[in-house]
Formats: structure tokens, sequence, C-alpha cells
């Protein structure tokens, strides 16, 4: 692993902490694997926070940290692809061994979310980006946005639960600064366009 790639590691290294942290702090099995899918998914989302604005923070604040972050956010995305990798794991088990469900909307929202990400790992290399053209960038774009919004409606979800409003509240408002971020790089590129023009 290169000096650049250490972000995958660290998805990974996060990932398998909070699963072990998980299975060693429920009083059974069943909340073991509970605290392990809750633990494993909260452990990916600031790395997916990185990779999703990491383009729009370099280009707000210009600085040798976010360029450093921008230039590698395709690690940054392996690396939270990889904690969530654990994560789907530790859920897929949950179910299992509690014989708990989700609605269809759910599975489908969810399991298309895994899906892209899935495609979007295959698809981030240089040979990929080359063979599907403009398509690569749009592939990406719907798959970075779907999985936004997961993350946003999971958080959002939980804002008025007992017990998990604060970490609701953090959630979606980390998601929805990510997004704004991003909006105020292309609202600031399209109002640069005529003055350079």
């Amino acid at each position: 692993m290169t000096a650049r790639q250490w972000p995958l590691g660290l998805g990974l290294a996060l990932g398998l902490a909070a699963l072990a942290s998980g299975l060693f702090s429920g009083d059974d099995t069943i909340e073991q694997w509970r605290l392990a899918a809750r633990w494993t998914a909260r452990v990916g989302f600031p790395l997916f926070i990185v990779a999703y604005s990491a383009s729009a923070v370099g280009r707000l604040w210009r600085n040798d940290v976010t360029r450093a972050v921008w230039r590698d956010r395709r690690w940054w995305g392996l690396g939270f692809a990889a904690a969530h990798t654990v994560h789907l794991g530790a859920l897929v088990t949950f179910l299992q061994v509690s014989g708990e469900t989700r609605p269809p909307l759910v599975w489908f929202v969810a399991g298309t979310g895994y899906a892209l990400m899935f495609v979007m790992v295959a698809t981030s290399n240089d040979a990929a980006m080359r063979a599907l053209g403009t398509n690569w960038r749009r592939l990406h774009a719907l798959g970075i946005h779907w999985l936004w919004f997961v993350f946003l409606a999971s958080y959002a979800g939980r804002i008025m639960q007992p017990g998990t409003m604060s970490i609701g509240l953090s959630g979606t408002i980390t998601a929805l600064a990510a997004l704004t971020l991003r909006i105020a790089v292309r609202f600031q590129g399209r109002t640069r366009r005529p003055a350079a023009a």
C-alpha cells in the first residue's frame, strides 16, 4: 500500500474495530450484532463525507491539506467502501440472528446504494475512466449522491426517535453541510464564467 492509499487501510481498520467493539459490548448475540451494525455504519460516515466534499473543499479553501485530500479522494471513497462493506456483513448477520426485516422501499434504496457503491469501487481506476468516458462521471455522480441520500434519510429518521436525536441531528446537519459546499462550488463556477468570457 502506497502513502496515498492509506485511507483505504483506515476505512478497513475502522470498520473492523467498530465490528469488534459491538461484538464485545452487547449483552446477548442479537444486541452484539445490533451494535456492530450500528457502529460500523457510523465509522463509515465521516469517510464518506470526506470523499463527498473533497473537491468542493479543495476548491473553496486551497492549501496543502485540502489539495492532498482532493487529490486522494478516490482512496477516501475506497476507504469508505471498505468500512461500509464490513457494515453490510454486520447488518446482514444482525437481520439473520434477530429475525427482523425492513420495508421493501428500504431494501430497494439501500440495496441500490450498495450496488452503486460496488460498481464505483470496480470502476475507481484510470482504465475504467478511459473506457467509460463521460459515462464514468455520470455513474459516479449518481452513486455518490444516492449514497448521500441514504445517509441523510437514515440520520433524519432518527431525529424524532427517543435516544437518537443527537446523532440524528449531527448526521443530518453534516450531510446537508456537505451538499451545501458542493452547491456553493457549482454556483461559484457559474458566476465566474461570464467574467472570464
